[in-house]
């Protein structure tokens, strides 16, 4: 029954079947095996002959036809760890039926011939052969080769034998044989045979076979360029699944133990899950929990990384399947590639289909789930920047785009990611602008600011962001990466939202040269509106916190002349260039703000921030330039149409009519701006008003101005605002109203509004509240009471009101009893007693007096 069996396979085959030797028995195995370790110093190397050497190229050349592209560039005849490394591959001899390993593909004919392990002396005999004694007491040949390790075709009784160069040709041939390596045997009763090794194949024999069926085969040929210790043993060494393994040359049995059980592992939990895997089925969640299988298995066989000796073999199987359209599957794949630290071109690979998996949105729960993350994270650890720059690419733009979920951004920061993308960006840094990798580089700082930019939006990656260790790293990559455009874009996009921090914008107001840096980028990428409108923010924010960041601005060379030089540019830009946008009924109307005017929004800030330093503001208030620029765009831009702009103009205006310097261009121009602020008063905007009046305020010291109020009859607009019950309303108008009065031919316009009832009914609102408005109103009273016949004729019936709320406000206990705020006590009591007791002692003794007499008395 057995030999119909035989034959019946022997006509099915597309080879001769060699006839199989009688097995032995294990008594006869293990002698043997001492017969030939003991006289192992007989022997003499093998010299092939000529006749020898031709076959041997012969079977060479067989091995390296048809080679076929390899999938995602995978390069099995390399270490990931060594790009420079010569291919190196295994091969049968026909003759000796051992592996040689060739370290490089000359063509010398010398190099290919096998020189075996030179005898071990008579210690190390005992002691291999001791060693050998044991590993066949564990484990027998039969028990290692039964059924339940590896299934046999259910017609198959036993496995015959075969020459190992028909062997090779069959896997050139044919893919139909499933796991071929199991059904080979080599006779022992030959002296030149030995067990056949479980090595790895490379690019150079068996490749054909490895492209066409990924993974359906066991017999890995030695010779994997990562994982022998010593080079020149290459040729020397050889590994067997079998317990009886060959170990000349090796001396630590502990590393032998390690071989048997790894081969084992590999044999009885791998190799099945593989087979899965080769079925390449349609059912994909098959696929996914067969992987998950695989990881899970070679985590727990310790075959993770580079030190796995057969890892090539695995990572082509696994290579193979990606072209199964399947995010889901590609991602289980994709974690078991890079956990066996993959570098070059394969962790390039990797990191691409990673990229795509992740933008893809529909793969957002997928990757949710999963600690995709974590492998992500180890890469951006441990690779080096310059050789694996592409790779990294991808895999930071992959963190990128996971960075913009909300879930995996809280798990990305609690990996304490942060800080290994601070570190990343540090040891961009350190690369000089000569070096080759420097503009490569730029790239994945994109990716890395990016990512940055994100997180910095997030309140818990801000706290690991130290603002002294993460603004230094971005000013320097900004000022060292000034010429490319992408890189300063993201890193000042960074900038720009850290800065409205004060922690973070007091560090970057710290670095020095920031402002060199911006100013010098400003000028370089001056049409670049998304560059400027970032860097104009920064300033804005800058000059916003304190008199020295204004100082140290001003002081930088052209930081003003390049100001007005954008300013120009954008007002120019946006004369020319109309952005128009559709409503919901289909009417196209202006699309406020346009880029232009976005730019000019922030410049005029930056501006209005550097007038409230007392240098800085008269030296602007005097700059031709800079008031003409303010001033037009109150004469082109509607308040309706470009509210936040004119209303920045107004306001810088406004700080910059403050200082009465000479060759002031706001004096210079007052007339025309008055004209430009009467069409503020006039529109609807209460802020644009509250400015209009301000800047009034700071004009109508100038006879010109209080004459144009009264001519215009603004003055009765000015009387109404104190009806608003707002203090910052009231505050200004009366501040317009007190400089009116100085002027005496102008006093008898508030009893004719209604003023002097309405700065009384102020005094009685604000009063002790806020000194500094009641000081106003009562030096407006003070004036327009100058020459006062008697109390009734100036102050008619309000004169006894007036008497009564100035007693009580000069009563220390009610200043003491309304100043409840600790915060702000003593502020308020220093106005209460330097500016507003002085003024209302004054008027309340004038009134007093001239209830009874008609006396003259002295100005205030």
């Amino acid at each position: 029954m057995q030999a119909s069996k035989t034959e019946n396979r022997r006509k099915a085959e597309p080879f001769y079947w060699l006839s199989a030797a009688k097995p032995k028995t294990s008594s006869e195995i293990v002698n043997e095996a001492r017969d030939a370790l003991r006289t192992v110093k007989t022997q003499r190397p093998f010299s092939p002959t000529d006749e020898q050497r031709k076959l041997l190229g012969s079977q060479s050349s067989l091995c390296r036809q048809n080679r076929c592209p390899v999938l995602f560039s995978l390069d099995t005849s390399r270490s990931d760890s060594s790009e420079s490394r010569p291919n190196s591959g295994v091969r049968l001899s026909p003759l000796t039926h051992k592996p040689v390993v060739i370290i490089s593909e000359k063509k010398d004919e010398a190099s290919s011939v096998f020189h075996p392990t030179p005898p071990a002396d008579a210690a190390e005999v005992r002691k291999v052969s001791s060693a050998c004694k044991g590993l066949f007491r564990a484990t027998s040949l039969k028990d290692l080769f039964s059924a339940k390790v590896v299934p046999l075709d259910q017609n198959e009784a036993k496995l015959d034998f075969e020459e190992p160069t028909m062997m090779m040709n069959n896997f050139d041939r044919s893919n139909n044989n499933c796991l071929a390596e199991q059904k080979l045997y080599t006779s022992f009763n030959d002296e030149s045979r030995q067990l056949i090794c479980y090595g790895n194949t490379s690019r150079s024999g068996s490749e054909d076979f490895m492209e066409e069926t990924p993974g359906k085969f066991s017999l890995q040929l030695q010779g994997e360029s990562d994982q022998m210790e010593d080079p020149g043993k290459k040729s020397s060494q050889l590994r067997s699944s079998s317990p009886m393994r060959r170990v000349t040359g090796l001396k630590d049995e502990t590393r032998i133990s390690e071989w048997e059980e790894e081969d084992f592992f590999w044999h009885t939990r791998i190799l099945p899950i593989l087979r899965e895997l080769e079925k390449r089925e349609d059912n994909i969640e098959h696929l996914c929990l067969t992987c998950t299988k695989l990881h899970q298995a070679l985590g727990e066989g310790n075959m993770l990384g580079k030190r796995f000796k057969r890892r090539n073999i695995l990572l082509k199987t696994l290579y193979k399947l990606v072209d199964i359209d399947s995010d889901p599957l590609s991602l289980k794949l994709a974690k078991i590639i890079l956990a066996m630290k993959v570098d070059g071109k394969n962790l390039l690979s990797v990191c691409k289909l990673i990229f795509k998996i992740c933008r893809n949105e529909n793969n957002y729960f997928i990757i949710q789930n999963d600690t995709l993350l974590d492998y992500l994270l180890q890469v951006l650890g441990n690779e080096d920047i310059q050789t694996n720059h592409e790779a990294l690419v991808y895999c930071m733009a992959a963190v990128k785009v996971m960075s913009e979920k909300e879930v995996l951004r809280f798990k990305m920061v609690s990996k304490g990611a942060v800080e290994m993308f601070l570190e990343l960006m540090k040891q961009i840094n350190n690369i000089k602008e000569h070096d080759i990798y420097f503009s490569k580089l730029g790239h994945l700082l994109v990716q890395l600011a990016a990512t940055l930019r994100i997180l910095a939006s997030c309140a818990l990656s801000r706290r690991q962001l130290s603002p002294g260790g993460a603004i230094p790293e971005l000013c320097v990559a900004l000022e060292q990466r000034s010429s490319d455009k992408d890189v300063c874009i993201w890193i000042v996009s960074v900038l720009s939202k850290l800065s409205t921090y004060s922690d973070f914008c007091a560090a970057l107001a710290d670095c020095s040269r920031c402002y060199i840096v911006f100013l010098a980028l400003l000028n370089k990428y001056q049409k670049q509106q998304d560059l400027v409108i970032r860097i104009i923010f920064i300033l804005g924010n800058l000059t916003a916190r304190n008199d020295q960041s204004r100082e140290q601005f001003f002081k930088e060379k052209e930081s003003v002349n390049t100001l007005t030089s954008l300013f120009q540019t954008y007002y120019e830009l946006d004369l020319n260039a109309l952005t128009w946008h559709d409503d919901r009924k289909g009417t196209k109307h202006l699309k406020y703000p346009s880029e232009a005017e976005d730019v000019l929004i922030k410049l005029i800030r930056v501006l209005a921030n550097l007038s409230i330093h007392p240098r800085v503001g008269a030296a602007l208030a005097a700059a031709q330039p800079v008031v003409g620029l303010l001033v037009t765009v109150l004469e082109y831009k509607s308040v309706n149409a470009c509210e936040e702009l004119v209303l920045n103009a107004a306001t810088t205006i406004n700080n910059l009519s403050y200082y009465q310097v000479e060759n002031s261009a706001v004096q210079d121009k007052k007339l025309h701006i008055a004209e430009m602020l009467l069409k503020l008063i006039m529109s609807d905007n209460m802020d644009a008003v509250l400015e209009a009046v301000r800047v009034f305020g700071n004009l109508s010291q100038h006879h010109e101005i209080r004459d144009f109020i009264m001519q215009k009859k603004i003055y009765k607009f000015m009387i109404a605002l104190l009806d608003s019950k707002s203090r910052e309303v009231c505050f200004p108008a009366c501040g317009v109203l007190l400089n009116l009065t100085v002027d005496e031919n102008k006093r008898a316009f508030l009893m004719e509004e209604g003023g002097i009832g309405k700065l009384v009914d102020c005094l009685q609102d604000f009063g002790p509240a806020d000194w500094q408005l009641s000081c106003l109103i009562c030096k407006t009273l003070w004036n327009y009471s100058e020459n006062m016949a008697s109390t009734a004729s100036c102050f008619g019936g309000n004169t006894d009101e007036l008497l009564m709320l100035l007693t009580a406000l000069l009563d220390e206990e009610v200043e003491l009893e309304c100043s409840l705020d600790r915060d702000i006590k003593d502020c308020q009591r220093i106005y209460w007693e330097r500016e507003f007791k002085p003024v209302a002692e004054k008027l309340l003794d004038r009134i007093q007096s001239h209830h009874s007499s008609a006396e003259s008395i002295t100005p205030f």
